[in-house]
């Protein structure tokens, strides 16, 4: 019926704006998340260490991923030292397929169903298209987005099949905004977010209200993966910390938040970009500095034997 599905959209397009302003005036509740059982990739080092610090003391049961042993020992110490009583970890490449449903069986098998699953391992090669190699840029893609295929399929299951769990896809704004020499980088991610945002309407579709998505994208972060890169406007673009970063998300993963996008200002930059024409995008391009953020890129320093 035309008239009432109508009459429906437009009531809602009035009712949900307001709702956002009282939960944005308003600070959400957050849930409880004792007896959940967490899974970090990615844990071994920046972000993922220090989300896992951030649940050492919700009473969850942590469950630590990387491909580095001995960044995961540390966390595993750290993070044991702030008071988790449930401590697991296991090496894991992200980028095969097969690695990642093994250690999958392996979790499952020895700790149970992962019900908060946090996707957040990443790498980036920092060079321009035409110098990446073909190599580098499968890995990347592999990395960052297709082992979000392989996690969903692992553990998402259980969650529809109870109707309970949490989804959250670490992305970044260069999911969101292209920019100059990040073209596999800015791929992969681009490519984790519309996956996120895809499966995330199918359980809408499906009616598993209780299997909850959360969308994270964040402008550069200070922990070495991006060091060397810089910000025309600090005010307005700043270089995020990463202690604050990870607090955020874990506060917006506590209140079901489905898009964190850090700074604020990128709320205002996505919306610019959708409505200006393209010309006038590339203008405000150069203004904001995307041309020039990879030009003194030098990544995180390899450790020497």
């Amino acid at each position: 019926n035309f008239l009432l599905e109508t009459l429906r959209v437009i009531l809602f397009t009035i009712y949900y704006p307001v709702e956002a302003l009282i939960k944005l005036l308003i600070p959400p509740r957050m849930k409880d998340v004792s007896g959940e059982i967490v899974l970090i990739t990615g844990a071994g080092s920046g972000i993922g260490r220090l989300m896992a610090l951030e649940f050492a003391s919700l009473d969850v049961s942590l469950v630590l991923w990387d491909i580095n042993e001995d960044g995961l020992k540390e966390t595993a110490r750290q993070v044991k030292e702030k008071g988790a009583s449930s401590v697991h970890y296991y090496q894991c490449d992200c980028s095969d397929r097969a690695v990642v449903y093994r250690v999958a069986d392996q979790v499952k098998n020895e700790i149970g169903d992962v019900t908060i699953l946090i996707n957040n391992a990443g790498i980036v090669s920092g060079k321009k298209f035409m110098e990446t190699p073909d190599a580098l840029i499968e890995k990347t893609l592999r990395v960052n987005a297709m082992s979000h295929f392989w996690t969903y399929k692992a553990f998402l299951p259980t969650m529809i099949a109870k109707n309970h769990g949490h989804l959250v896809s670490v992305a970044s704004s260069a999911g969101l905004i292209g920019v100059n020499g990040l073209a596999d980088y800015c791929a992969s991610k681009f490519a984790a977010v519309g996956f996120a945002e895809s499966v995330a309407l199918e359980l809408t579709a499906e009616g598993k209200d209780g299997v909850k998505t959360t969308i994270v994208c964040p402008y550069f972060i200070n922990t070495g993966m991006f060091d060397g890169c810089g910000t025309k406007w600090p005010r307005l673009l700043p270089i995020l910390k990463p202690e604050y970063v990870a607090k955020r998300i874990v506060s917006g993963i506590l209140s079901d938040q489905v898009y964190i996008l850090l700074p604020w200002s990128l709320y205002i930059l996505l919306a610019v970009k959708c409505l200006v024409p393209h010309k006038q995008s590339v203008i405000l391009g150069m203004y904001f500095g995307a041309f020039n953020f990879m030009d003194a890129f030098k990544g995180r320093e390899k450790k020497r034997d």
